[in-house]
């Protein structure tokens, strides 16, 4: 229910006003002291405020701009007897949505009152949705270091608050469904559901059936009458994933449910009006497709309203390491130390290809924290897989250079150089405390001092010596 504050001077007018909002359903409150108004103003919120301009001791023009700078959302009306084209200027500069000169027509009123608070609706709602953007996710799970992220989360701030079709291209795995959610979110439809649809995973009945429902007895096992999706996602969003697989008969379907916003039940004989959003995906080329005959060349332009094109994970290298501590942070929680990337995962991860994109840098991760020793990701626990595309692989060194390369290196030097290093990466984590280190490793520093590279030992009495003449100066 919207409030609306009415400041007047005139007991009549004010008692018409009031009458009138009133039976349109909305909360008012009449005052005729104008001292008092600014105090109101200055204490309670409204959704709208209706001032005359020709008030005693403050005039309305003053009042507006007490208003403005106190409810800078509130929408305001202005009223006067003494219209003019400078005062009504003078009025809008100083913030007023409108203004109506007396006698006014109670038609033309009631029309001014809806539009200023549906503007003000839509202002709202777009300060809280830029605020959610900023501060939620620079889109919630999505990651936009490249300028080809950052465009898409623009594009969602812009086009989600709209019912219009959009349609995401983008290979697999690089967050397609995601991106339909984020436009879901920040939506009007946001507190309905979204639904999500595989159009490969189901066989033609089953996905028209899933998409449209089915009346009792259409075919062999429906038992009874069936909602379908479109009916089930009424006020909110309905993802068809991988699009392009649709059958050509689910097509048609489709088109029309988009033409005429209604859907016709498996079996069924009536049309039902559905009020459903639709985002659909594809890892394929549609316009291949549409050549070859396997893709409606008017559902295509049905959906691609606005196209969006998630680039693969290779050709945006500004997000691989934001992403990988984004996936590593929602695998360990919000209370755990952070894991850190050694230097040599970070060039191994920026040279990989991301053949699986998104999703195959989420496995690399959830790999790598399962296997990591203390808190710090080195090559060691990165997947096998991802090892040997990058020829790191020592299984898949078969010539006779590399296996020159091991024939005077034995297995207990491997050991004490990797041991080496894994102490190095572990005194690197705890800022050079060769104590904490210790601790960490669980051994006698003792023995931290007898297993570390000759210079690092070197480093370590050149700090002890400096700490005993910083010492002795003191004493």
């Amino acid at each position: 229910m919207a409030r609306v504050l009415l400041v007047d001077n005139e007991a009549s007018i004010l008692s018409v006003l009031s009458t009138l909002l009133k039976s349109e359903g909305f909360e008012v409150l009449s005052i005729r002291d104008c001292e008092k108004a600014v105090n109101i103003i200055k204490t309670e919120q409204f959704d709208m405020m209706i001032l005359d301009i020709r008030m005693t001791p403050i005039d309305g023009m003053e009042l507006l701009k007490i208003a403005r700078a106190q409810q800078p959302e509130a929408s305001i009306i202005m009223l006067t007897a003494y219209g003019s084209i400078e005062t009504a200027i003078e009025a809008m500069k100083l913030g007023a949505f409108d203004y109506v000169t007396k006698p006014f027509k109670v038609d033309e009123l009631l029309l001014t009152v809806h539009r200023a608070l549906d503007y003000r609706k839509a202002l709202t709602e777009n300060i809280n949705l830029k605020a959610e953007i900023k501060t939620k996710y620079r889109l919630e799970n999505i990651v936009a270091e490249s300028p080809s992220m950052k465009n898409i989360c623009e594009m969602i701030e812009r086009v989600a608050p709209s019912d219009t079709t959009v349609i995401i291209f983008g290979e697999s795995g690089t967050g397609k469904e995601l991106v339909a959610k984020a436009f879901h979110m920040y939506s009007s439809r946001k507190n309905a559901k979204f639904l999500a649809v595989n159009c490969a995973a189901l066989p033609e009945p089953l996905l028209e059936s899933e998409m449209f429902g089915h009346m009792k007895g259409a075919f062999t096992g429906a038992s009874c009458n069936k909602k379908g999706l479109f009916e089930a996602a009424e006020g909110g969003t309905i993802f068809l994933d991988e699009i392009g697989a649709m059958p050509l008969s689910i097509q048609g379907k489709l088109l029309r449910v988009l033409q005429e916003k209604e859907i016709r039940r498996v079996g069924g004989t009536e049309n039902i009006k559905v009020n459903a959003r639709v985002l659909a995906a594809t890892n394929v080329n549609l316009e291949e497709a549409i050549k070859t005959g396997t893709f409606r060349e008017d559902l295509y332009y049905r959906l691609s309203v606005i196209p969006i094109t998630i680039e693969p994970l290779r050709n945006r290298p500004e997000d691989i390491i934001p992403l990988a501590q984004h996936i590593l942070r929602q695998e360990i929680g919000p209370n755990r130390e952070m894991p850190r990337l050694d230097m040599d995962v970070r060039e191994l991860l920026q040279k990989h290809q991301w053949q699986g994109n998104v999703r195959e840098l989420e496995n690399a991760m959830k790999h790598a924290i399962t296997f990591m020793a203390g808190n710090v990701i080195t090559r060691a626990v990165l997947p096998q897989k991802l090892l040997t595309a990058l020829g790191e692989s020592q299984a898949s060194r078969n010539t006779d250079d590399d296996i020159n390369e091991f024939r005077n290196k034995s297995l207990k030097t491997f050991l004490e150089q990797k041991e080496k290093e894994y102490m190095e990466a572990v005194i690197e984590a705890v800022g050079g405390d060769k104590e904490k280190a210790a601790h960490a490793l669980k051994i006698s520093l003792a023995t931290l001092y007898r297993k570390l590279p000759k210079e690092t030992k070197t480093e370590g009495n050149h700090q002890k010596a400096e700490t005993g003449t910083a010492t002795t100066e003191e004493s």
